[in-house]
């Protein structure tokens, strides 16, 4: 019996105390005082307390791995024997559950009506490698040449006439070419056909444009900023089409789709704008400055700020500790040497702005496993979001077809939230609660349809009051069991709670037993 096999510390029965709740709010709006009245008199209280440090393979949330096509053969590998001082081998998919595969428009589309991720054998590598390791992927398509090794958009688009330019010996086209933006859709389209599954792909970097793909330095075929709004317009309608269930983000920059990257510490006026404008439409956020003390300044932690649980910000560093960059002259002095300085650094300002995803770029995943591997640990049980309920109430013997009420708590224990109310998502998860028979199977599911995980924020516990009638169940024994659900599968289970394994039975944590007569 389920009540015997309850574990004293983690799923306990107990008498509603007065003090538990002062920081509750009910779901419809009514004071915490007021919840004691609205359970039923002899309803069961469900205590559950959380599990803080188990790897919760969650979309929007938790570590990404970066890759490129130019990874050496033994990626894998070295990712699966990762050293961590004090401790032995680790396998980092143990601790990141997407790889962001950051790579060319050439690479990907190295003819017309040819893709790399079918014909590329690096590229298949890696995907089928993240698969293997059940992890999730996310792309950024990058199309801008400078700064790289070889010409980055396809050779094809070029002969076909498109107008572009060249910088340092490369050539790089104009965003604002209309047969560049014909064969560009042709191609985001032939992605989204292949990665449109929210299953399988976390997110899409919408932008790809200027330097490095973040979207700043950009040029146009008019040698002036004309077409700056028109091209973002164009782009952002573009991937929001393409991928509707899939989460498109865009850099939050101060000179998005502008040419400049850098102004001492100046910033554009129209940038924020721009952005709004997007963010409207359906856009998510990141910014690939994290950490360094200037790039990443007051605009961008102010507009984090506004946007905290509107939409999820993704984080990537900006110092590469290795051989590139004298990251010991930012201004918060970190020293050389120490690339655990870098470290911290972006961790705080990951904290600062709630992010809800976090980096390990090639080249740097090393330093955070050798340097600062309490910190990855730390952002796994602290960081993006991390879902639990801590009080359930329900009934134990019904009558069928008789009217019950079920009064459920829940907190957020990430600084980041649960992004339901993204477009892509559209309130897609939901709390449910099932009924359950010995053998674990679930019999009926009831969808608490007023639950809104994103309003989830840490320190404000979210208070339901559920009534339901159970019509169509068959009089039995059962379990109540509770579970985040996904309403576009069949409320099947959408996303892992943060409770311990042992009350856990294929997503859904069984609660109390309970007699339908």
């Amino acid at each position: 019996m389920m009540k015997g096999k309850m574990k004293v510390g983690f799923l306990v029965s107990i008498f509603l105390g007065s003090m538990a709740l002062q920081a509750a709010n009910l779901g419809d709006g009514k004071p915490a005082s007021a919840l004691k009245e609205n359970l039923a008199r002899d309803n069961k209280i469900i205590r559950i307390e959380p599990d803080r440090q188990r790897l919760l393979r969650n979309p929007q949330t938790g570590w990404v791995l970066y890759a490129t096509p130019g990874v050496k053969e033994d990626f894998w590998e070295k990712c699966d024997h990762m050293q961590v001082p004090g401790v032995g081998t680790v396998k980092v998919s143990d601790y990141a559950h997407t790889l962001y595969i950051r790579t060319s428009w050439k690479k990907l589309n190295p003819k017309e009506n040819v893709y790399g991720w079918n014909t590329d054998p690096m590229l298949k590598m890696l995907i089928e490698g993240a698969r293997a390791r059940n992890m999730r992927l996310a792309f950024r398509v990058v199309v801008d040449s400078r700064d790289k090794g070889y010409d980055f958009t396809p050779d094809f688009v070029r002969k076909a006439g498109t107008k572009g330019f060249v910088w340092r010996g490369r050539w790089s086209t104009y965003p604002d070419d209309p047969i560049f933006q014909k064969y560009y859709e042709k191609f985001v389209w032939a992605l989204a056909k292949d990665f449109g599954n929210p299953e399988e792909v976390d997110f899409i970097d919408g932008t790809g444009l200027g330097k490095w793909g973040e979207y700043h330095t950009t040029l146009y075929s008019t040698g002036d900023e004309m077409p700056r709004k028109p091209v973002l317009d164009w782009l952002s309608d573009l991937y929001l089409k393409a991928f509707k269930n899939v989460p498109v983000v865009i850099n939050y920059h101060r000179f998005v789709g502008a040419g400049k990257d850098w102004d001492d510490n100046k910033y554009d006026l129209d940038s924020e704008f721009l952005l709004d404008d997007v963010v409207e439409k359906g856009y998510s956020l990141r910014h690939d400055a994290f950490g360094m003390g200037l790039y990443y300044g007051e605009w961008e932690r102010d507009f984090a700020k506004k946007y905290f649980g509107v939409r999820p910000i993704l984080m990537e560093g900006g110092w590469i500790t290795g051989k590139i960059h004298s990251f010991w002259v930012d201004p918060r002095n970190y020293r050389k040497g120490h690339p655990e300085d870098v470290r911290q650094g972006e961790f705080d300002d990951s904290k600062e702005a709630r992010v809800n995803m976090m980096d390990f770029r090639v080249g740097e995943t090393e330093s955070w496993f050798h340097n600062t591997f309490p910190l990855v640990q730390q952002f796994i049980s602290e960081g993006g979001y991390r879902l639990y309920p801590d009080m359930i109430s329900v009934p134990t013997d019904v009558v069928k077809n008789q009217k019950l009420r079920i009064i459920h708590r829940w907190n957020n224990l990430g600084w980041g939230y649960c992004p339901t109310n993204i477009p892509q998502w559209n309130q897609k998860y939901k709390v449910a609660f099932a009924l359950m028979d010995s053998q674990n199977r679930v019999q009926k599911v009831f969808v608490d349809k007023q639950t809104d995980l994103s309003k989830w924020m840490q320190g404000i516990p979210a208070v339901y009051t559920f009534d339901l009638c159970l019509k169509g169940v068959v009089p039995g024994n059962y379990y109540w069991a509770v579970g985040l659900v996904d309403t576009t599968k069949d409320n099947t289970i959408g996303l892992e709670m943060a409770v311990p394994e042992n009350l856990l039975s294929a997503g859904w944590a069984k609660l109390q037993e309970v007699t339908v007569r």
